[in-house]
């Protein structure tokens, strides 16, 4: 099983670049990971968002293969403990064998396409973060929910 992990927007300073590639690095030695970093439209919520999203969007599907358990991160979307994060992996890892597309969208969040192609819209808290703040917690839930398959000590419980 592989896991993707597809952006939009880099991470601009050097702090969650570090600690996003430190996440990343654990989550490797359980599972391939590949991030996909998309750039992000240019505009402002003046402007037309509609067609902003729609874009970013369309270059998002692009990077979803297509047998895949897409997981969308939406503040509005479903929360989960860690646990059962952990046991939703453990379960399309022993029944449905696909691998995960996790999306993280931009600034203004996610084509409304995108978000109906997900088999989860997941959220990290009912709290707004950056985009770029969503992907070290991702990558740091993804190494958390590794650990507590394996019953590592990380997660103490």
């Amino acid at each position: 099983m592989k896991l993707r992990l597809v952006c939009v927007g880099k991470l601009t300073e050097s702090w969650q670049r570090n600690a996003a590639d430190e996440y990343a690095g654990r989550v490797q030695r359980y599972f391939p990971l590949d991030i996909v970093e998309l750039k992000e439209e240019k505009g402002s919520r003046k402007g037309d968002l509609v067609g902003l999203l729609k874009r970013e969007g369309a270059r998002i599907l692009e990077k979803v293969p297509e047998r895949t358990f897409l997981i969308v991160l939406d503040e509005r979307g479903r929360n989960l403990e860690s646990e059962q994060l952990a046991d939703l992996l453990t379960g399309e890892m022993l029944h449905g064998g696909r691998d995960w597309c996790l999306i993280i969208g931009g600034p203004y969040g996610i084509d409304p396409e995108v978000r109906k192609r997900a088999d989860l819209i997941l959220s990290l808290s009912k709290m707004t973060f950056t985009h770029q703040m969503a992907r070290v917690f991702l990558l740091e839930q993804l190494y958390r929910s590794c650990t507590i398959i394996k019953n590592e000590p990380y997660h103490n419980r």
